[in-house]
């Protein structure tokens, strides 16, 4: 069997929305050739809509040369409104991703990239809809998925994300240290072989030694003790108020975060434009933008596309990394 690597890997990415900046953003990063030329694109869309957004934009996407359209004839342009809610657009969202996750997992791309997606289109199509990580995880057979976000400073990896504040109290010992586990397999796949991770505390202060609550101290601290057992380099429950701030310094590579906003905020605060989410427990790559569709700026070429600049060369790389790894001669046992 050949072992030789690929010069570029080939990357699916999903226009999201149609009414959203996703268009917009995608041929701009594109039209960026730091970026383009990292890998082979399959835009997967709408041929039309991206028509659209090229008069807006002024961009050609016959000027990357290795990067081609899906055109998955979702929509007619003639009835599209930029910045419209609409159950057509959120049921041609929906299908981008679908077929993107089918060429991954049948092989023919490396890695996924995806567009912002509005929940409330989707919800027009009476589809349940908590997110793009839970359907790609569904679409791949996966019951349990971890957001990852990810900027050149910091890193955090989610226990929880989109439920209720309620629910996501609601903490259960084997997924804060599956949470621990998948955190560590992914920093592999972004270069980080040894990472030190820090854990945080459900509760104000961690708990304060159970003056405040007893879940850091029942739940959180022996999901880090099994997780020290099996090799990980982790410690916690550290006060989540504290704990961001250590990790910036370089005390962490990764911080664990209990719930949604306990991770979002620090990192939409320290570095929004540059974050990337990235999807963990699935057999494929997945990154996305870490934006809405913006809907109030849509069709107006005001779009930033530093976000999508930012998962495309994220994707690309993984996927190479993901590459020479399986490619690498397995080690000699000792």
């Amino acid at each position: 069997m050949s072992t030789n690597i690929p010069s570029l890997p080939t990357i699916a990415v999903t226009l999201g929305d149609p009414a959203g900046i996703g268009p917009e953003v995608v041929l701009k990063a594109l039209g960026d050739p730091a970026v383009s030329s990292l890998a082979r694109w399959i835009i997967v869309g709408d041929g039309g809509i991206l028509d659209l957004a090229e008069r807006m934009t002024g961009l050609a996407l016959s000027n990357v040369t290795n990067a081609r359209v899906l055109d998955l004839r979702q929509l007619e342009p003639s009835t599209f409104t930029w910045g419209k809610l609409s159950a057509a657009c959120g049921r041609a969202a929906l299908e981008y991703v679908r077929v993107a996750t089918r060429l991954c997992l049948e092989g023919e791309a490396a890695a996924m990239v995806t567009a912002p997606v509005n929940k409330e289109a989707v919800s027009l199509t009476a589809k349940h809809f908590r997110g793009h990580t839970e359907f790609i995880a569904e679409l791949c057979g996966v019951s349990e998925p971890r957001m990852l976000l990810v900027s050149e400073r910091l890193r955090v990896v989610h226990v929880s994300t989109h439920i209720s504040l309620r629910e996501a109290c609601g903490l259960d010992l084997s997924r804060v240290l599956r949470t621990i586990e998948l955190g560590q397999e992914a920093l592999a796949w972004l270069g980080v072989d040894s990472p030190r991770i820090a854990v945080c505390g459900l509760n104000p202060h961690a708990g304060e030694n159970g003056l405040f609550g007893n879940d850091d101290l029942k739940v959180i601290l022996p999901a880090v003790k099994s997780a020290q057992a099996n090799g990980i380099r982790c410690e916690g429950p550290y006060p989540a108020d504290t704990i961001f701030l250590r990790a910036l310094r370089g005390e962490y590579d990764l911080v664990v975060a209990m719930y949604h906003d306990q991770g979002h905020i620090p990192m939409k605060l320290l570095d929004f434009e540059h974050t990337v989410n990235v999807s963990l427990g699935l057999p494929i790559i997945r990154t996305s933008v870490d934006h809405g569709t913006a809907f109030d700026i849509a069709g107006k070429n005001d779009a930033d596309p530093t976000s999508m600049k930012a998962a495309l060369r994220l994707a690309a790389l993984m996927a190479v990394r993901r590459s020479r790894r399986a490619a690498a001669p397995p080690h000699p046992k000792e």
